[in-house]
C-alpha cells in the first residue's frame, strides 16, 4: 500500500525504512528540499540516522500537497509544537476513510493540549479522518537497525487501532493495541521531563539509586496525573507508560536524557539545546505540564524541579534541595 510520513527526523526516518521493508511504498516528506534531493540520491537522510542506508521503496519529497495526496494513510512525525500548523496544511486533505497516526510526545505549550486534543480542534471536527497515537519505548536508533521493539497504537475505534497494527506490526516491531489515546499521550509526553531530571542526576554523579528514585518518583507523578485526567493507570503502567520512561531515563539515545546531563553540567537552556541539536521535547513539555499542574493543583515535585532550573533561574543544587529535603511521607496515596 501507499503510505506518507510526515517529518524526516530520526524517527519518521526509522519508521519510513521501517515500513518500507514491510513493503509499502513509502512517500517521506521534508520541509527541506536539498535534505529530500539528498535522501533520494544517497539513500541517507544527511541531518539524521546517517549511518544507515534506506530501503529503495522510500522516496523523499519537499512538495506537502504532493505527499499527502499519495496515500489515504498518513504519519505524523514532527514535533508537538508543529503539529498544529502541519493538521492546519492537511484541511484540504479529505480522502475517505482517512487514516492518521501520530507519533508526537508532548503537550502544546500555547494550549496544554495534548496531540489528540490538539487534532480534534485543528482537523478532526472538519474532517471525517481517524486519530491513532503510537507510543512507547523506541528509540529511532534502534528501530531503523532491526533490533526488537514493543509499542502501542490507541485510538478510539478498536478497528482503526487494528488496522495500523496490520500496517506496521513485524516480528522485531511488534504493536498491541489500545482505546486510552489520553493515557497513551500523557505516558510519551511526561516521561520526557523526567528523564531531564535524572540527565542531571547523572552529570552530578549522583548514583544508580538516585536515578532510580527520580523516574520512580517521576512515575508517582505520570499516575497522580493520569489520575486526575481519567487516563488509565493500565496504560500508564505499560509500554507507554513505565516502559517509555524506562527507556527514556536510562538510554543515551534519549535526547532529554543528554539534554539533562548537559543541564548538570553547566550548560544553560539555549546552549545545551544547541548541543543536543534536535528537538528536545521535554523542554517545552515542562513548560506546559508545570502550567496545567498549577492552575489544577496538582502536586508534581520532580517536574517542578525541572521548570526551576530551566524557566524560574533556580540553581542545580537549589532545585535538588526542595526535591532531596521534602517532607517525609507514606509512598502511597494521591498526595505522596
Amino acid at each position: 500500500m501507499n503510505l506518507t510520513i510526515l517529518g524526516a527526523g530520526s524517527f519518521g526516518t526509522a519508521m519510513a525504512n521501517h515500513a518500507a521493508q514491510l513493503g509499502h511504498d513509502v512517500r517521506l516528506w521534508c520541509r527541506n528540499p536539498a535534505q529530500a534531493k539528498a535522501i533520494n540520491a544517497t539513500r541517507v537522510n544527511p541531518r539524521y540516522l546517517r549511518g544507515c542506508k534506506l530501503d529503495d521503496a522510500v522516496r523523499a519529497d519537499s512538495d506537502f500537497e504532493r505527499s499527502v495526496a499519495f496515500s489515504r494513510h498518513i504519519v505524523l512525525a514532527v514535533p508537538t509544537q508543529s503539529l498544529r500548523s502541519v493538521l492546519d496544511r492537511l484541511t484540504a486533505w479529505d480522502p475517505h476513510d482517512g487514516k492518521l497516526l501520530s507519533l508526537a510526545k508532548g503537550i502544546e505549550i500555547a494550549t496544554g493540549k495534548l496531540p489528540h486534543q490538539v487534532a480534534e480542534e485543528a482537523l478532526l471536527s472538519k474532517s471525517p479522518a481517524s486519530w491513532s497515537a503510537l507510543s512507547g519505548p523506541s528509540h529511532a536508533e534502534e528501530v531503523i537497525r532491526n533490533l526488537p521493539t514493543a509499542v502501542v497504537v490507541a485510538s478510539k475505534s478498536q478497528e482503526t487501532a487494528r488496522e495500523w497494527q496490520s500496517i506496521l506490526n513485524s516480528p522485531h516491531f511488534r504493536i498491541y493495541t489500545g482505546d486510552d489515546l489520553l493515557g497513551v499521550e500523557l505516558g510519551g509526553a511526561v516521561k520526557n521531563v523526567i528523564a531531564i531530571a535524572v540527565g542531571v542526576a547523572e552529570a552530578l554523579n549522583f548514583g544508580d539509586n538516585a536515578k532510580a528514585a527520580l523516574a520512580t518518583r517521576g512515575l508517582a507523578e505520570i499516575m497522580r496525573l493520569g489520575a486526575a485526567l481519567e487516563a488509565s493507570p493500565l496504560t500508564l503502567a505499560g509500554l507507554a507508560g513505565t516502559g517509555d520512561l524506562m527507556v527514556t531515563c536510562y538510554s543515551h539515545h534519549s535526547r532529554n536524557l543528554r539534554f539533562g546531563i548537559a543541564i548538570g553540567h553547566g550548560l544553560n537552556l539555549e546552549e545545551a539545546a544547541s548541543e543536543i541539536g534536535q528537538v528536545v521535547e521535554g523542554v517545552h513539555t515542562t513548560k506546559a505540564l508545570v502550567s496545567y499542574a498549577r492552575g489544577a493543583g496538582i502536586e508534581l515535585p520532580v517536574a517542578e524541579g525541572v521548570h526551576a532550573i530551566l524557566y524560574e533561574g533556580a540553581s542545580i543544587d537549589q532545585a535538588l534541595e526542595k526535591l532531596l529535603f521534602r517532607e517525609p511521607r507514606p509512598e502511597r496515596g494521591r498526595n505522596t
